[in-house]
């Protein structure tokens, strides 16, 4: 287990590791391209820093991955271990995916017969409060779930214990990363700041 001081610089490390390998890829790049060129270095640096394999880390590694361009900063980063991890993982995620498509389908039918259910049990017998509570309840749940798998990184086929599990981790794998980020920052303003003094005498 990682303790936080040492994942930040794990993390550190492949992250000006990745910047040193795109820069010296292409030697112009336009503000947007570096933008995108720092996220992706970053992204890649945080899901291989920590050592255990995780859900959200693999799903980054494997988007990251599908471009051919990113493939070498991909390769470079996770190192010699990385072929075989990858190939599962894209394997999981594509069958994942058809997983989620059937599930859609059939919530979809389940839906539509459920509504029928519902109009024929409100003419019978009335919704009491408290089930309407419930059900007002479960519908908060499921949207709020609904749009934390949209924000962790293979999140849609996970089921919510599992899911709730990877959103920690990768709120603290975020919180290393902006923390490690911030210090870069003020270390490069110092850095400025001492130029411009210097400049000034």
């Amino acid at each position: 287990m990682y303790t936080s001081s040492m994942l930040k610089k794990e993390f550190l490390n492949k992250w000006i590791k990745g910047l040193q390998i795109c820069c010296s890829s292409k030697n112009k790049m336009d503000l947007m391209e570096r933008k995108k060129k720092i996220k992706l270095s970053a992204d890649i640096a945080m899901a291989s820093a920590n050592k255990t394999a995780t859900s959200w880390s693999n799903a980054l590694i494997s988007e990251a991955k599908k471009n051919k361009q990113d493939t070498i900063l991909v390769s470079q980063l996770l190192g010699s271990k990385s072929p075989l991890k990858l190939q599962k993982s894209t394997n999981m995620i594509i069958s994942i995916h058809k997983r989620v498509q059937c599930k859609k389908i059939l919530k979809r039918s389940c839906f539509n017969a459920g509504k029928r259910m519902m109009k024929k049990k409100k003419k019978n017998l009335g919704i009491s409060r408290s089930n309407f509570a419930t059900t007002i309840a479960k519908r908060l749940v499921k949207k709020r779930t609904k749009v934390l798998k949209r924000l962790v990184p293979g999140g849609e086929s996970m089921d919510e214990v599992s899911l709730i599990k990877e959103a920690m981790d990768y709120i603290l794998s975020l919180k290393v990363q902006v923390d490690v980020m911030r210090s870069v920052v003020a270390a490069a303003e110092v850095l400025i700041d001492d130029k411009l003094l210097k400049l000034v005498e």
